[in-house]
C-alpha cells in the first residue's frame, strides 16, 4: 500500500470525467488499498480515484454519520438522489469541503438521500444508500468522477469567493498537489 500525492483545484484531471473499469484483478485491489490509505491519511471522508491522477471510476469512502462507521468502495458508481435544494445552503449545516481543495470549506447545496449502485473491487454488485454525511460523501465522490469539484455546485456569494480562493492560490495551473503525511494538516 502506498500513500499517493492528491491533486489540487486547477489540475484538468480533476475535471475530465472517470472511464468505467473493465478489468478487475489484483492491481485494481492494491490501488482501492491505496485510496484507503492516502485517504485515511488525509483524514478525509472520501477519495475518488482521479483526484490522485487515476482516470478509472472507483472512489472509497470512510466516516462516520449520526454514530454509524460507513467504509466501503465503490467501482463504476450510479448515483441517485432525492431532489437538490434550490436555496442558498445553510453556511453552518451545509459546510463541505474537499481533499482536493485543501484547507477549504464552503455551503454546498446537496440532496438529503443518495443512493449509489456499482460493483465491488471483484464486480460483485454494490449498493449504498444514505441521508446526511453519507449522502453528502455518496454525491461528492461521485460528483469527482463526473469531472465536477464541489466548487461548481456553489452559487451567489460562496461561488464569488472560492473564485477569488482559486485565483490568490493560483490554483490556475496544473500539477499542484499535495502529500498527506497522516498529521492531519492540509497546505494552505
Amino acid at each position: 500500500m502506498a500513500i499517493r500525492p492528491i491533486l489540487i483545484a486547477g489540475d484538468p484531471r480533476l475535471s475530465t470525467p472517470a472511464s468505467p473499469v473493465t478489468e478487475f484483478d489484483a492491481e485494481l485491489a492494491s490501488f482501492i488499498d491505496d485510496l484507503f490509505e492516502t485517504n485515511t491519511a488525509a483524514h478525509g471522508a472520501g477519495l475518488a480515484a482521479n483526484q490522485v491522477g487515476d482516470p478509472r471510476a472507483v472512489f472509497v469512502y470512510d466516516l462516520v454519520d449520526h454514530g454509524v462507521h460507513h467504509r466501503g468502495h465503490i467501482v463504476n458508481p450510479v448515483l441517485e438522489t432525492s431532489e437538490l435544494p434550490e436555496t442558498m445552503p445553510d453556511p453552518d449545516d451545509d459546510l463541505e469541503g474537499c481533499l482536493s481543495v485543501p484547507g477549504e470549506w464552503f455551503p454546498t447545496g446537496r440532496a438529503d438521500w443518495a443512493k449509489v449502485t456499482g460493483v465491488d473491487m471483484h464486480g460483485a454488485p454494490v449498493t449504498v444508500e444514505g441521508t446526511g454525511y453519507l449522502a453528502r460523501c455518496l454525491q461528492h465522490e461521485t460528483d469527482h468522477l463526473a469531472g465536477r469539484l464541489y466548487l461548481t455546485r456553489l452559487i451567489g456569494r460562496n461561488h464569488r469567493a472560492a473564485r477569488r480562493m482559486i485565483r490568490d492560490r493560483d490554483w490556475t495551473r496544473p500539477g499542484n498537489s499535495w502529500l498527506p503525511d497522516g498529521s492531519g494538516r492540509r497546505p494552505r
